[in-house]
């Protein structure tokens, strides 16, 4: 685990990783995500299937379009089983560089299943409109050291909190596609950026019944700032050299502190080394969930090869599948 110019651990050890501590929320935090998940809620999402792309593990691959909040027509993929019915239904974040193939989220962890995987607003392939070259048609980048920094002068214009609003615009549309399933309970998927989204959504959005996050990121943003790294959150710390005022936006967007409030079983996968996303902020989502709520899949490290990574990503599939049928 060498090659950087940092330890990847930062020096913790599981125990102490296990007791880093969660940031307290600020002013206006639950009356800002509650507005935030009310205003997302009224939007048409108007989904809209599109070719069908593969079919394959039992399950059929389309594209898909969706409307989500300011109007911006975002785009993915939708899942459904190549045969029976739908049983219960994923939405399933992606990491920072968005994602131009539905990889290996597919096969679902469980049969009978369906699944949205969208882009999010600003990332690769399907979150840029066409022919605006840089972003939805609203001037959002698609790097990640640039699209994290993007209207991060107020939690009102911050990208991610319309990054989160993609996500349950994302559960509506899948609603909406599976009408011979109304009651067909949810579960959200996310890893990295989809992993601290997913912590961001899921406290105020009652249609999830549980969730797994994996090396999820914007976890405890004070102890963020103070760790260097080779992800997004290396250019928040550049930003913040510069403009320390940005720690008045930071704390509404600490999936740390949201994570208090979840209400839901949330399995975590997190690393104990990991150049991208020091493995501090990702413990730090987990430990800030309910203790009777939460369950600790530890990994070797996150964002870098490793030896015995393709072993633990079996076993992280198999925890995901026995997680999930427990819950839904």
């Amino acid at each position: 685990m060498s090659g950087f110019p940092f330890d990847p651990t930062y020096g913790y050890s599981r125990e102490a990783l296990l007791r880093v501590g969660v940031p307290d929320e600020p002013d206006g935090f639950g009356e800002f995500w509650r507005g935030r998940y009310e205003d997302a809620r009224r939007v048409e999402t108007r989904p809209e299937v599109g070719a069908l792309e593969e079919v394959r593990d039992g399950v059929r691959i389309h594209e898909v379009t969706f409307t989500s909040v300011g109007g911006v027509r975002l785009g993915g993929w939708l899942v459904r089983p190549a045969e029976g019915p739908v049983r219960r239904g994923f939405v399933i974040g992606h990491g920072y560089g968005g994602r131009d193939a539905p990889g290996p989220a597919v096969p679902l962890p469980l049969p009978g299943s369906a699944a949205i995987l969208p882009c999010v607003r600003g990332m690769e392939t399907r979150g840029r409109a066409p022919g605006t070259g840089t972003g939805t048609g609203t001037g959002i980048p698609a790097d990640a050291p640039s699209h994290v920094l993007h209207g991060i002068r107020s939690r009102e214009t911050y990208v991610l909190g319309d990054c989160v609003a993609d996500l349950w615009c994302a559960a509506s549309a899948l609603r909406e596609l599976l009408p011979e399933s109304p009651a067909a309970p949810l579960a959200y998927l996310g890893e990295s950026l989809g992993g601290g989204l997913g912590a961001l959504a899921l406290p105020w959005d009652d249609r999830f019944v549980c969730a797994a996050l994996t090396v999820p990121t914007f976890g405890n943003h004070p102890l963020r700032l103070t760790l260097p790294c080779v992800g997004s959150g290396e250019s928040v710390r550049a930003y913040h050299a510069t403009h320390p005022e940005v720690t008045e936006v930071l704390p509404y967007f600490d999936a740390a502190a949201a994570a208090t409030r979840i209400r839901v079983p949330v399995l975590v996968a997190a690393a104990d080394a990991d150049p991208s996303v020091p493995p501090p902020g990702q413990y730090a989502v987990h430990n800030g969930l309910r203790e009777d709520l939460r369950t600790l899949h530890p990994l070797s490290a996150g964002h870098m090869e490793y030896a015995g990574e393709e072993r633990e990503r079996a076993q992280l599939a198999a925890a995901l599948t026995e997680f999930a049928g427990a819950y839904m």
